[in-house]
């Protein structure tokens, strides 16, 4: 997201992920997310990452590692994700040199925003832009 990070957001997009290592390669080498931390299962599955991008997070795990959040999403769709970003153009540049699926070039909206969208991995859509609204205290 904009700005130089720093603080805890409020709100932790959660992903689960077939192959969550390669989710979380992606995110980082194609999309621009930096890792915080990953925890490991004995057998390799993810139990919990975070990724960062900006001052905003996503979560992200192993689908079929078990657990309370494991069963309630065993059967939810792709998700899509908004993230801010300061130079879509550079951004969507770095995903097409990852080979990630681009669904909608950047483009600019009637709302002000210019922004791109593109498909992960597993289907779940990420739109990359500069609308970022402010929220009142």
């Amino acid at each position: 997201m904009a700005g130089t990070g720093g603080g805890r957001p409020s709100l932790y997009p959660t992903l689960l992920y077939a192959d969550a290592q390669a989710a979380i390669k992606q995110l980082t080498e194609a999309l621009g997310f930096t890792e915080l931390s990953v925890y490991e299962t004995e057998d390799g599955k993810v139990m919990h990452a975070e990724l960062v991008q900006g001052n905003g997070a996503v979560m992200i795990g192993s689908k079929g590692r078990g657990g309370l959040f494991d069963t309630a999403m065993k059967d939810a769709g792709p998700a899509g994700v908004y993230v801010v970003v300061d130079d879509v153009d550079a951004h969507h540049q770095r995903a097409l040199e990852h080979g990630v699926e681009i669904l909608m070039p950047p483009t600019d909206q009637d709302y002000g925003s210019r922004d791109y969208m593109a498909r992960d991995t597993e289907g779940n859509i990420w739109s990359f832009g500069t609308y970022a609204p402010e929220i009142g205290a």
